[in-house]
């Protein structure tokens, strides 16, 4: 009889099979296989008046795999849960044990941190039973973001048509609706700036007689303009030798901001290819997972990669570039069981692996690989300079450095924002004096602090400790899916309807929708994750503060109104309004449901070009979810159909149809690629 291993998904399953020889078989959950049915009191799927006790149900579709894992468990000598090292996994570990109905005997429970050969056997080597602390924490979350969601949901939808709401999601959006309104509220504020411009830098105005001054009027600058001479004092030259040190290796939140800021990445796209990089990927002689787990809030490294990567520094580029480890100050909440986002060997550089990864995938490894490479190598080094002149007691201030040893730069420099600028050397300076060749004044308008970009609203729900790093995508995703926000310039807009189910949630629940109350909670739940509190507790404690204010929202919340068209229903007279359905926005009568009448909407065909295949035309289309592709007119007789914009022009190497994304044409029939 084989030892039956159940991993989360069928591509970990390939890779961990090769490791393991025939004594193993692995197969895939292919994820959670329960949760909470939509039955009892208002569908939580939990018995409120019994400290909130649970039942689950086989995922839609999921029976016949939980059939099949069944037989395979009765068929083996030791079942092995190694769904992934977090608590999500954990829940994963202990709803497959439940489940299949396995006694502690019959089963272990492995984590691995990597999927490289050696970690995996080492971890069997030393399993243990499914924490029920973590798994606890986890079913406490679920509950609490059932209940909320669904009364809320229900809330809001009775009363501004809005779609949800969520414990998490909420507070997500309020941070962007509050934003919107700093903004909007936001009165500018004129002020100006004189620079003396030399012939080779530049210097700015700070201050009279030493005190820092502000311009604030066309007059005041004027004034000074008509005081200075272009003869400029050397007043002082400081040089400073200053360190900058590495950052530290990426976590999941560190890793989701910099891949959107220097790669163009979205949160989900880079999550889902760090999927891939930790799951497996096939190379030349092996099948072996690049990264460790992509979920982890910890900056630690093992000791024996940091060894390894110690001596691969000092061979390739001198003892000199090996640094110390850095030690996060951060330590509340932080998983470190995990280790941070790092390679699995620093040997495997990302130049030896690119021919089997894709362009994307490349780009994200190398990411990481030179991110953990750098956080292990020495400071750089800079020789900072200040620069002091005085033009009749007004002073100008210019700064700049000079790189005197490149340390981690050597290899993180492409990815650093840096605007050091490089200044004279004026200590041995032939005069006393420089002269300007020109005073430029330039008029300024204070400005509000920016929308949030997808990058800047994770780090502000990392910073205010608002959800978890693995939830960031989903909440950002559910935001944009409901219609809250638009997505602008890569900046977050709250739409009307974003706003209105802000407004009314802080009307009747300014005390749960907000950033401390949540921030709270994530540490109540993580005090049921070290065993420190009671998990239906918790619930209990929440559920008689939060009940009663539901109910008072739904007897005395004032439902808003819909916005009128401007029409009259023609069958009954009363005012048209635009409702919003599943679909978008459409126009009926305001006296549903005695009236039902809707007002069709014409569809606006966006022909593309003629079909390459027939005689219909290729139109614009949108699938359920509202993603755009391109299909033939004709269709379901003609099949044509592309996610990319198809072209007029040809294919030059086969005579097939071309398609453009993003500046790139590919052929959809041949390799062509321009």
């Amino acid at each position: 009889m084989k030892n039956l291993v159940i991993v989360e998904s069928p591509s970990k399953s390939k890779t961990i099979e090769k490791y393991l020889g025939n004594d193993y078989k692995v197969v895939s959950s292919m994820g959670h296989i329960r949760d909470l049915p939509t039955t009892g009191k208002y569908g939580f799927g939990v018995d409120i008046d019994n400290n909130f006790s649970p039942t689950y149900e086989p995922i839609k579709g999921k029976k016949k795999l939980i059939s099949e894992l069944k037989k395979k468990a009765k068929e083996s000598s030791k079942v092995y849960l190694a769904s992934d090292p977090d608590r999500e996994g954990e829940a994963i570990a202990w709803h497959l044990k439940d489940t299949l109905k396995l006694k502690d005997d019959d089963y272990d429970r492995v984590v691995f941190n990597e999927i490289t050969k050696d970690k995996v056997i080492e971890s069997f080597k030393h399993p243990r039973k499914i924490d029920d602390n973590l798994v606890k924490s986890q079913e406490a979350r679920r509950i609490l973001d059932r209940i909320i969601g669904f009364r809320l949901s229900k809330l809001m939808q009775s009363k501004t048509g809005g779609k949800s709401a969520g414990r998490v999601q909420s507070v997500a959006l309020k941070l962007i609706v509050d934003r919107e309104n700093e903004i909007n509220d936001f009165v500018p504020e004129e002020y100006y700036t004189i620079t003396a411009k030399m012939k080779d830098f530049e210097a700015e105005l700070y201050a009279y007689n030493h005190k820092d001054i502000e311009i604030k009027s066309r007059v005041e600058c004027d004034e000074i303009l008509s005081k200075l001479s272009k003869t400029l004092k050397i007043e002082s030259v400081q040089k400073k030798e200053k360190k900058k040190s590495a950052k530290f290796p990426f976590t999941t939140s560190t890793l989701q901001q910099e891949a959107s800021n220097k790669l163009n990445f979205t949160g989900k796209k880079t999550m889902s290819i760090a999927q891939k990089l930790y799951e497996g990927i096939d190379l030349k002689d092996e099948r072996v997972g690049l990264i460790t787990y992509m979920r982890t809030d910890s900056v630690r490294l093992s000791d024996e990669f940091i060894k390894n990567t110690y001596k691969y520094i000092s061979s390739n580029y001198g003892k000199e570039y090996v640094g110390n480890v850095k030690v996060s100050k951060k330590t509340e909440n932080v998983q470190d069981a995990h280790e941070a986002i790092r390679p699995t060997s620093i040997f495997r550089t990302p130049e030896s692996v690119k021919e089997y990864l894709t362009n994307d995938e490349y780009k994200l490894y190398r990411f990481i690989y030179i991110r953990a490479l750098s956080s292990l190598m020495s400071d750089a080094k800079t020789i900072a300079t200040t620069i002091t002149l005085d033009d009749n007691n007004y002073q100008f201030k210019a700064t700049g450095s000079i790189l005197t040893f490149d340390g981690y730069l050597k290899v993180y420099n492409e990815y650093e924002d840096t605007t050091d600028k490089q200044l004279p050397d004026l200590e041995n300076y032939k005069t006393n004096v420089v002269i300007a060749q020109e005073f430029i004044d330039e008029q300024h308008f204070t400005s509000p602090k920016p929308r949030y970009t997808e990058a800047k609203l994770i780090k502000e729900l990392e910073e205010k400790g608002i959800g978890r790093p693995s939830t960031y995508v989903k909440i950002i995703d559910t935001i944009k899916e409901r219609g809250y926000v638009v997505v602008k310039d890569k900046k977050f807009y709250p739409t009307e309807i974003g706003i209105t189910t802000t407004e009314k949630l802080q009307e009747g629940f300014s005390d749960l929708i907000n950033v401390s109350y949540t921030a709270k909670m994530e540490e109540e739940l993580d005090s049921v994750a070290e065993g420190n509190k009671v998990w239906y507790e918790l619930l209990n404690e929440f559920w008689k503060t939060f009940e009663p204010s539901v109910k008072d929202a739904f007897n005395n919340m004032e439902k808003v109104k819909p916005e009128e068209t401007g029409e009259v229903c023609p069958l009954c007279g009363s005012p048209m309004v635009f409702r919003r359905g599943k679909f978008g926005t459409f126009e009926a009568c305001s006296n549903y449901p005695t009236c039902k009448y809707i007002k069709k909407q014409e569809k606006k065909v966006v022909e593309i070009m003629d079909c390459p295949l027939c005689d219909g035309k290729i139109i614009e289309k949108k699938t359920k979810k509202g993603k755009v592709f391109y299909g033939c007119s004709n269709y379901p007789k003609c099949s044509f159909a592309s996610w990319d914009k198809p072209i007029i022009d040809k294919c030059p190497s086969c005579g097939g149809v071309l398609t453009e994304k993003k500046s790139k044409i590919k052929c959809l029939n041949c390799d062509y690629e321009k």
